[in-house]
């Protein structure tokens, strides 16, 4: 019996951002990778390089940022010849010139992102309606009723009700709820292999949160897509993800399964971000055990492990001044940090 299918790899992945005021180093060693039908949590403070690796995936850097290095290999599955099986093609999307007709293949079709805030992601001239049929007009070989009515068919199938008239409808016209199911219908409409949820709840409450998780693990199963799923709550990526990439300043300091993740954290910085969750029946009067300082200016990066200025298990002279390694662990999980590099 084959094994899982690899999907996606990441690998040394760095984006820069060359500005008058220096070079800022949004990603800085991204590393991991995601199975054919998996779910990854990409998780981490505000300013740690998350959605610039989302957006790197999907070449949509723009100027004055650039991919300088690395690879993000794409497994591509290729519909082979009537009666034999389809075949794989490995693309490596870091290659791809942004804009290029190769990528304009794979995104939006096969990879598609569900934008972190709706009501500007979407045009607020153009109907729903519009920009949803837009998308598989634009990848699929259809008349403008077919997609009419693949639209309608796709926005009843995200819960939306009424869709008949509701595709007529602008976006200032929908609730926050709605316009994330209408973003998620149009991400979906050529059914991708790979869909990217950047902060897909952020702005909605604790119910419609609720709903719209529930409503991309169904179609998570129905359509059989991977998903990576930007996010800051743990809670989301503990019910939602089988495997987590905890980054920091740019850096994929940690990749593990949710479950052995959650049970034994590795990284000081992961489990700083545990310690900082509220525990059920935790004393109302005890107080939460924060991660001291902040982020590091992305100008300034301090020198070797750029998260030893606030790590308590530092070690001087080593922390401060070497690139801790990416170490392998026996049980396929990687980690980034000196207090393993000689385990």
């Amino acid at each position: 019996m084959e094994g899982p299918e690899l999907l996606l790899e990441v690998k040394g992945l760095k984006t820069y951002f060359f500005l008058d005021e220096g070079t800022v180093k949004a990603v800085e060693g991204a590393d991991f990778s995601l199975l054919r039908g998996g779910t990854l949590g990409i998780v981490g403070e505000s300013g740690c390089g998350k959605t610039v690796t989302a957006y790197s995936i999907t070449q949509l850097i723009e100027s004055p940022g650039r991919i300088v290095e690395g690879q993000i290999l794409f497994h591509r599955r290729l519909n082979g010849v009537e009666g034999s099986p389809a075949t794989t093609e490995v693309v490596d999307l870091a290659k791809l010139r942004p804009g290029s007709r190769s990528i304009c293949e794979i995104r939006g079709s096969e990879i598609a992102m569900v934008f972190q805030e709706p009501m500007t992601a979407l045009s607020p001239v153009h109907t729903i309606g519009d920009q949803i049929m837009e998308v598989i007009l634009l990848h699929r070989k259809v008349s403008k009723k077919e997609a009419r009515e693949q639209t309608v068919e796709m926005l009843r199938h995200v819960g939306i009700p009424k869709s008949e008239t509701r595709l007529d409808t602008y976006p200032f016209q929908l609730s926050g709820g709605m316009r994330q199911r209408a973003m998620i219908a149009m991400a979906l409409m050529c059914r991708p292999s790979l869909l990217i949820a950047d902060e897909p709840t952020t702005a909605l409450d604790v119910t419609m949160q609720a709903q719209i998780l529930e409503l991309m693990k169904q179609l998570q199963r129905e359509m059989g897509m991977a998903v990576i799923l930007i996010t800051h709550n743990l809670g989301v990526v503990a019910e939602v993800c089988e495997q987590v990439a905890v980054m920091y300043l740019g850096e994929v300091v940690e990749w593990a399964d949710v479950e052995a993740l959650f049970a034994d954290p590795l990284h000081p910085y992961t489990q700083a971000l545990l310690r900082s969750i509220p525990k059920l029946g935790q004393s109302k009067k005890g107080r939460l055990d924060p991660i001291k300082g902040m982020v590091p200016d992305p100008y300034n990066r301090p020198g070797g492990c750029p998260f030893h200025p606030r790590c308590a298990q530092m070690i001087a002279g080593r922390c401060d001044q070497e690139r801790p390694p990416l170490v392998r662990r026996p049980d396929g999980r990687t980690v980034r940090c000196v207090l393993y590099a000689d385990s």
